[in-house]
């Protein structure tokens, strides 16, 4: 095994491991810290990204940072790495990658064909190269489009994900909340409830009100309920309407074990919802989640820094061709993400990295309220992803999820960042907005009400 080393502030540095190294040259993060695997010093780091620009590409198919035999995310990763599309990268080393990146000839389709040829590792590496600016001038050229009722991810178009939470599941409540969303015009991503009871009755109970009300408007959506894959599993063999199943992931073997899933379970929740072939305009279907320090917090690391795990799990997305992929950027704690900089700094690598790997990405541009953050963070954090060309942002009323009891971003931010960018929605659900009367204001309100059984 190679010894890596380099060279800062008069001192050389030695890395055992890819992994130590991959760690070390990580922007500072207390999840690294938490972990013991952070650099000790800002000339430890720059060594580290030193000897990191110098690797060639081809070691990462050569080294695993989580052992090939004891972990499937790995075997994924390696087994499923698509040679062809690697061979234009082949001989690049990681910070040939960046300049290629930043280069004029890096445009869409150029991005595109390289994705697959791209380990999340390679990935995970050249980010951590990269300035913001760098982050965000990239992904702004990588276009991946996916499509259920709506299409996402066009050029100039930003979705949104509605989410009505209710702490009791309240069917009035949610619907104040979806009515709130619709004349906004947010939910082209998705309308998805977090359930505040797990039970296969009440998620049902769920689903179907959802489905009543897309079918009642004639609605261009997706809807979801977003309980633990395989109780939608359960509903789809009852025959319940389901569209998207939903499920949190990670970038190893164990942490994903923590989540009570495998892959097999993941292809057979993918296999079970494109049998029902209830998309219109496509058939992507999965609906995935991740957030840095998922690993870490399950103690299923393996020494591997938090950022390229989280990349791995891209991986695991990718390989089902998704609908939706989001991270919960600020969600997990300040154990992982401390404060409003490092929030930031973290969304942008996430956006940055699903995209390369062909991801249609969005984010959760969110902060709990022990984490030492405000809504400027995320007013910072939510624009930039609006100029990265984010596939969409999910919003809540007022920007605080009374359910969930933490901080995101509130329908009135989603329509802020389509007048400033002048973005617009999925073109399915625009169309419907302008037949409803809701595209320039909420006209259509009592109507609207009344029909959903809301007092105008």
């Amino acid at each position: 095994m190679p010894v890596y080393s380099a060279t800062a502030g008069g001192e050389t540095f030695r890395f055992g491991t890819l992994a130590a190294l991959m760690a070390a040259a990580t922007p500072a993060r207390s999840g690294d810290q938490l972990a013991g695997i952070a650099a000790e010093t800002e000339a430890h780091r720059v060594a580290a990204r030193y000897a990191l620009a110098d690797l060639p590409l081809a070691e990462f198919l050569n080294e695993a940072v989580v052992p090939y035999e004891s972990d499937e995310v790995t075997r994924l990763i390696l087994d499923t790495h698509d040679r062809r599309a690697f061979a234009p990268l082949g001989a690049m080393t990681v910070g040939d990658l960046r300049d290629w990146l930043l280069s004029p000839s890096a445009g869409a389709e150029a991005l595109s064909s390289a994705a697959p040829g791209l380990t999340p590792e390679m990935v995970a590496a050249v980010s951590k190269l990269m300035r913001n600016q760098d982050l965000i001038g990239v992904a702004q050229k990588a276009r991946v489009v996916s499509r259920f009722r709506t299409t996402l991810g066009l050029e100039g178009r930003l979705a949104t994900r509605l989410q009505p939470n209710h702490p009791a599941d309240d069917p009035a409540g949610i619907a104040v909340a979806v009515l709130d969303g619709l004349l906004q015009g947010t939910g082209d991503a998705v309308i998805g409830i977090n359930p505040a009871s797990d039970s296969i009755p009440n998620c049902t109970r769920l689903v179907e009100a959802l489905d009543r009300l897309r079918l009642e408007f004639g609605m261009p959506v997706q809807s979801c309920v977003l309980t633990h894959v395989t109780n939608t599993m359960r509903m789809i063999e009852a025959g319940a309407p389901v569209d998207l199943p939903f499920q949190s992931i990670a970038g190893t073997e164990a942490a994903n074990r923590g989540f009570g899933v495998d892959l097999a379970v993941l292809k057979e929740a993918n296999d079970a919802a494109r049998s029902l072939h209830r998309g219109t305009v496509g058939d992507n279907v999965m609906y995935f989640e991740t957030g840095q320090g998922a690993a870490l917090s399950a103690d299923a690391h393996h020494g591997v820094d938090q950022q390229t795990l989280e990349v791995r799990a891209y991986g695991v997305a990718r390989a089902f061709d998704p609908f939706l992929v989001n991270t919960v950027v600020g969600f997990i704690g300040p154990e992982y993400l401390y404060d409003g900089k490092q929030v930031i700094r973290a969304g942008l690598e996430d956006h940055f990295c699903a995209k390369l790997l062909g991801l249609p990405m969005g984010v959760d541009v969110c902060y709990t309220n022990h984490v030492e953050a405000d809504q400027d963070d995320m007013d910072t954090l939510m624009t930039l992803l609006a100029v990265a060309g984010v596939n969409f942002v999910i919003c809540v009323p007022g920007a605080d999820d009374v359910m969930l009891s933490y901080q995101t971003l509130a329908f009135e931010d989603a329509a802020w960042l389509r007048r400033t960018m002048g973005k617009r929605p999925a073109p399915e659900f625009e169309e419907w907005l302008a037949q409803m009367q809701l595209a320039s204001g909420p006209r259509a309100l009592p109507d609207l009400a009344r029909r959903m059984g809301i007092p105008a």
